[in-house]
């Protein structure tokens, strides 16, 4: 389809035609660093938040025998430490130990009454009636039962139990460990150093801080890119009528659709992220909790998702990753290529068959908007079975409290891909309007 044939006056190359040049490299020198700062936060935003699921992840936290061995010691040592006799339990205590006492007595006295066959039995039997009386005895019982329990209550005496105490759960602390803590103290200590904190409330405040701001200027560069490119497309309806501007725009509108594709497959499209946020629970009437613990994280940009899948052992994956580089990535790109070589090129070249199948029809074959609708899919259908599946962890009764976070999430690199494939179908509109040869 011809809708404009080729003139002299759209192949004249002047003034007008260089002002347009400049004017353009402006937009596009702004959307290059919007591009390069947007992908350079993502990359950024990634190797933040896998230092936090790495440090934070359930293999060091619920995972680890050290810190529930950790924890509860904590709470034990505080229980030692803490350990004092109310007077309610002081007069409850004597009252036991005085029972217990006047039932020794009296299984002594039962005993030494019983008929004995022996000489030495029956002198011992015969001295006790003689030279002890049994209700004395049990008279006595009490200041005994008394001077007992003041010797253990005494400092000196709780101060020993504590000591003791202390040092068998030291030992057993000793004693009991797992094959992730020594894993877990480089990482711990690495990670500190290198976000300058010394304690995990301060990662965590320092992680968070980072993360809002490189999510609000990823959402900047984002608009300032949607901005500029919305601002070419105004440029072409200023020029609507000015056929010889017309191929120079259309090749400058190519470079800005390099640059969107560049950053779109580049950058980081979908964020899966899921937590269990709080687990605590009573013991020994403290509370025992573990805090962020990342289940599963994962970062991917459409290379990346290329990249993992022709890695994998299985030559089903390998052909999917392969598939996914031709069709979403190597025809667009030549789709471009072969669009400028069409608009700049004399028309025995121009109508090369080459050419004009990659500038008209391979549009059949690159699948850019089917990855849109599809990554959407995805992360739509993902996003609801992790919800769902997190749902049932999520536990609230007197005994236990757990609360899980999904935190995934589309980037900003999907969204620029989709700018792309927008941009593109009004750029393959445009160029059967301007094209001075065959369009079929």
């Amino acid at each position: 389809m011809t809708t404009h044939q080729q003139t002299p006056e759209a192949r004249r190359f002047g003034l007008s035609n260089i002002l347009l040049i400049l004017g353009v490299s402006i937009l596009l020198c702004g959307e290059a660093w919007c591009g390069y700062n947007l992908h350079a936060l993502s990359s950024q935003r990634k190797q933040i938040k896998e230092d936090y699921s790495t440090i934070n992840n359930i293999t060091f936290g619920i995972f680890s025998v050290d810190q529930w061995r950790d924890k509860m010691a904590a709470v034990v040592n505080s229980q030692v430490h803490d350990f004092n006799i109310t007077p309610q339990q002081k007069q409850q205590l004597l009252t036991q130990v005085e029972q217990q006492l006047h039932n020794v007595v009296d299984k002594t006295i039962v005993t030494i009454n019983k008929p004995q066959t022996t000489i030495v039995g029956k002198l011992k039997k015969f001295a006790f009636k003689k030279f002890v009386d049994s209700g004395q005895v049990q008279a006595l019982v009490p200041s005994f039962a008394k001077t007992i329990i003041n010797k253990v209550t005494s400092p000196a005496s709780k101060k020993r139990i504590k000591g003791i105490v202390t040092s068998k759960i030291t030992q057993l602390e000793k004693e009991t460990y797992d094959s992730t803590g020594t894993a877990s103290t480089a990482v711990t200590s690495y990670m500190y150093h290198k976000y300058h904190v010394s304690d995990a409330e301060q990662f965590d405040k320092q992680i968070n801080g980072q993360i809002a701001v490189i999510r609000k200027l990823s959402f900047e560069y984002l608009f300032g890119m949607l901005g500029i490119i919305l601002l070419v497309l105004a440029v072409w309806w200023i020029i609507r009528n000015q056929y010889h501007l017309k191929a120079t725009l259309y090749v400058m509108s190519l470079l800005f659709a390099f640059i969107l594709i560049t950053v779109g497959v580049t950058t980081s499209i979908i964020e899966v992220d899921a937590r269990i946020k709080t687990l605590n629970f009573m013991l020994m009437g403290q509370k025992v909790a573990f805090n962020n613990q990342v289940l599963f994280f994962q970062s991917k940009s459409i290379s990346g998702i290329v990249s993992t899948l022709v890695q994998q052992p299985k030559p089903d994956a390998v052909l999917v990753g392969i598939l996914i580089l031709v069709f979403i990535v190597v025809f667009p790109v030549l789709r471009l290529v072969f669009t400028g070589v069409h608009i700049l090129a004399r028309k025995d070249f121009a109508e090369n068959k080459v050419v004009k199948y990659f500038t008209f029809q391979s549009g059949h074959w690159t699948m850019a908007d089917v990855m849109v609708v599809g990554i959407l899919m995805t992360y739509i259908g993902l996003n609801g079975i992790l919800q769902s599946q997190l749902s049932n962890l999520n536990i609230h009764n007197s005994l236990l409290t757990t609360t899980t976070d999904n935190i995934t999430s589309l980037q900003p690199g999907y969204m620029v891909f989709v700018i792309f494939v927008l941009f593109s179908l009004v750029l393959t509109t445009i160029l059967k309007r301007i094209t001075p040869y065959d369009a079929t």
